[in-house]
């Protein structure tokens, strides 16, 4: 969860801090707590109680939280935050963990990738290789995803067949889920499956917050010929509610420096490639 140590100043008080980066700590700390006050919030965020008002009330009309006199209880959804607040967390890590798991696919490659910030950005940079803008009769590469984000993002690129599964969107993630999602992989194979993780331990696997996501996330792993999982150092150790697959189903786990050493040598233990960005 995000702390705000003494060493440094808090978040609030940071220049360049946008309004849904400081929404995001600001969620955090109240998922973490359960309830807070609005001078709680504004101590541990060093801004003033009439921004925090401002932001409860917000957050509040998103079905963020809930407002209560003088503070504001968490709602089940900042467990799952909305992508959108997601984005800015371990930014840098994720593009550099994007551009060593976007190294292992190769032109003419079929690419699965599921929903979220770090599978989103292997897509960009999926989308910006060079060596995959090559002119020809056929798309340089195929992507099948469920995440309606990263197909509309791809959808203009010329060289890069996009396939979208069919499906129910969900607003936290931009996954499409369902049975019309589940379909598609009775008539696809893949090379790579690409699956992005709210979890992922040794003992447990890959896991996820939603049950829903994690069908079909399972079915594009099981159509894949090999299975990268790509999860910040945040994400390691930690496992979520529902199950994608099995550590002995994962061949690629694409890291970064922070995650810890303890896990990821069992990982290798396992079998499992370790690639740390």
């Amino acid at each position: 969860m995000t702390t705000f140590p003494d060493s440094r100043p808090p978040a609030g008080k940071a220049t360049g801090v946008t309004r849904h980066e400081r929404w995001n700590a600001l969620l955090e700390l109240l998922a973490d707590a359960g309830r807070l006050t609005v001078e709680e919030a504004s101590a541990r965020m060093g801004v003033s109680a009439a921004t925090i008002r401002r932001d409860f009330d917000q957050l509040a009309q998103q079905q963020m939280l809930t407002r209560t006199r003088g503070g504001a209880v968490a709602e089940s959804v900042s467990y799952d935050l909305p992508l959108r607040y997601k984005a800015a967390r371990h930014a840098s890590e994720k593009q550099r963990i994007a551009a060593a798991t976007a190294e292992l696919a190769e032109p003419g490659s079929i690419i699965g990738l599921n929903g979220g910030t770090t599978t989103s950005e292997v897509a960009r940079v999926l989308a910006t290789r060079a060596d995959l803008h090559a002119e020809g009769p056929t798309p340089a590469i195929t992507i099948v995803t469920n995440a309606l984000n990263i197909g509309n993002e791809l959808a203009v690129r010329p060289h890069v067949k996009i396939v979208l599964t069919g499906g129910v969107p969900r607003p936290q993630s931009y996954e499409l889920t369902g049975p019309l999602a589940t379909g598609i992989f009775d008539h696809v194979t893949l090379d790579v499956a690409v699956i992005g993780v709210n979890g992922v331990t040794a003992r447990h696997g890959a896991t996820c917050h939603n049950e829903g996501e994690a069908v079909v996330n399972r079915l594009m792993a099981e159509r894949a010929d090999r299975v990268v999982v790509v999860a910040d150092g945040s994400k390691i150790g930690h496992r979520a509610f529902a199950r994608i697959c099995g550590t002995d189903e994962i061949d690629v786990l694409v890291t970064d420096a922070a995650a810890p050493e303890s896990e990821l040598a069992a990982f290798t233990d396992a079998g499992v490639r370790v690639i740390q960005a």
